[in-house]
């Protein structure tokens, strides 16, 4: 299988031969479902904290002594029974969420949605790019872009619109694209199922070359 690839003027200059493993994959929801779940989870951070009674301030001393008073018995007055007290089975900060994916999982997940956004018109390749570390020539492409593939969402202010997927770091990209909230530039040995399928559109750049 092959797909055209362009300049960063929206031109076609050749065509790219693409692996059967990575674009020809066959979409299977339950997988995509299970690692973007849990890599999720993995993201997740525990905030909800209860105090327990151990935690709770004052309390130090036995309320009253253990026999003769002909009330209960008590230990302390940060008891979960009592009021002020600290709380029995509440949520705990740590807490852990995270969860285990293989790496050959993680990988044949991100190649199931690359797949399926490849057959959807949703993937394209170009040969090279370079902004000089300029927003506004950052806007210039992306201008053009818009025009040859017709995503005239890659103008808008808000949403995940553009995944632009380098062969390596390029810090002068990577600046120019960092005030466009609508795209995020990343090296494709980064790339993960969860954000590819976040952006609408994925650009490779030099994709011959990526490992």
């Amino acid at each position: 299988m092959n797909a055209p690839v362009y300049n960063q003027e929206g031109t076609e200059t050749g065509k790219i031969d693409l692996p059967e493993n990575i674009f020809g994959v066959r979409w299977n929801a339950d997988l995509v479902h299970q690692v973007v779940e849990a890599m999720r989870s993995n993201f997740r951070v525990a905030i909800a904290h209860a105090k327990g009674r151990g935690e709770v301030r004052g309390g130090g001393i036995k309320p009253w002594k253990q026999k003769g008073t002909g009330r209960a018995r008590h230990g302390s007055i940060r008891s979960p029974i009592w009021v002020g007290g600290g709380v029995a089975h509440g949520p705990n900060k740590n807490k852990d969420f995270d969860r285990k994916i293989n790496k050959k999982v993680r990988a044949k997940a991100l190649a199931t949605v690359l797949s399926r956004k490849l057959k959807d018109k949703e993937v394209y390749f170009l040969d090279a790019l370079t902004t000089d570390g300029k927003t506004k020539n950052a806007v210039s492409v992306l201008g053009k872009l818009a025009d040859k593939f017709g995503k005239k969402e890659f103008m808008y202010k808000k949403g995940s619109r553009l995944l632009i997927a380098l062969p390596g770091r390029d810090v002068k990209v990577e600046k120019s694209f960092n005030n466009i909230k609508v795209v995020k530039v990343l090296e494709q040995q980064n790339m993960n199922a969860l954000e590819t399928l976040t952006y609408k559109t994925v650009i490779f750049v030099d994709y011959k070359h990526a490992k």
